[in-house]
């Protein structure tokens, strides 16, 4: 992404993708080329099928989706997020895709560009309705920016909300500028294991995934003792350093 102002911090999407800037996306061959990129990583991550064809839902203004041998895939959904506003949901009939992408669009649904819009109840109705719409055993995979730590937690407790397992595989986590997050849901099947983050060669793979199942963590607490920090527990650690003389 450009450095600078972030665009859904200037105007709303449909104000901010104007012809000029959609002109962008067609000629600059620079932008045209992370796009390929991001599109082609995308494809990958979503494992999908060799032997059958599958029926994808592109959201999003700027993708051009090419698998991994460069053949194009055809793009059967011409509706994008900001023709047709995702916050409201998708409305699909069940089960009609095989999977999903999503490029440097999901941050817009964290925005509250109108009165009346909830980020939480919209990404919330986004995720639902798309759970319904996808296969199950499917994926849908979201190139995007997060703004800070905050916003990755609120999307993916919407997504989890919905239905969803998986979590964030980051590419080239040390890199400033290859850096990229993915978030990689799995639509009604146990929890798969998340793909490995490029560039993770060389460092501990498991700090560039984080995963989700949509389960509250509980926290295992021995017979007897008391949890952490909690009122009880400071009473005994007092009691223990009374006793021995401290």
């Amino acid at each position: 992404m450009a450095s600078g102002r972030r665009p859904e911090h200037q105007a709303p999407p449909e104000v901010f993708y104007n012809e000029d800037e959609a002109r962008k996306y067609t000629s600059n061959s620079r932008m045209i080329e992370i796009q390929v990129q991001l599109s082609q990583r995308s494809v990958e991550l979503l494992n999908l099928p060799e032997d059958k064809p599958c029926f994808l839902l592109d959201i999003g203004f700027d993708c051009l989706i090419l698998d991994s041998t460069d053949v194009a895939i055809e793009r059967e959904v011409e509706g994008d997020l900001f023709h047709h506003d995702a916050g409201q949901g998708l409305y699909f009939k069940p089960g009609t895709f095989d999977g999903c992408v999503s490029i440097s669009a999901l941050q817009w649904l964290c925005n509250a560009d109108k009165k009346g819009h909830n980020p939480v109840k919209r990404l919330y109705k986004f995720f639902s309705s798309l759970y319904s719409c996808l296969s199950r055993g499917s994926r849908a995979v979201f190139q995007f920016y997060p703004e800070n730590p905050q916003q990755v937690e609120l999307i993916t407790m919407q997504a989890m909300k919905a239905g969803f397992t998986g979590g964030l595989v980051v590419d080239y986590p040390n890199s400033t500028r290859a850096k990229k997050i993915f978030l990689c849901l799995f639509a009604g099947v146990v929890m798969d294991k998340l793909p490995k983050g490029l560039g993770t060669e060389e460092t501990n793979n498991e700090q560039n995934t984080v995963q989700y199942s949509g389960q509250r963590q509980r926290t295992k607490v021995k017979r007897g003792k008391s949890i952490k920090n909690t009122k009880n527990w400071i009473k005994e650690k007092k009691e223990r350093r009374r006793r021995q003389g401290k």
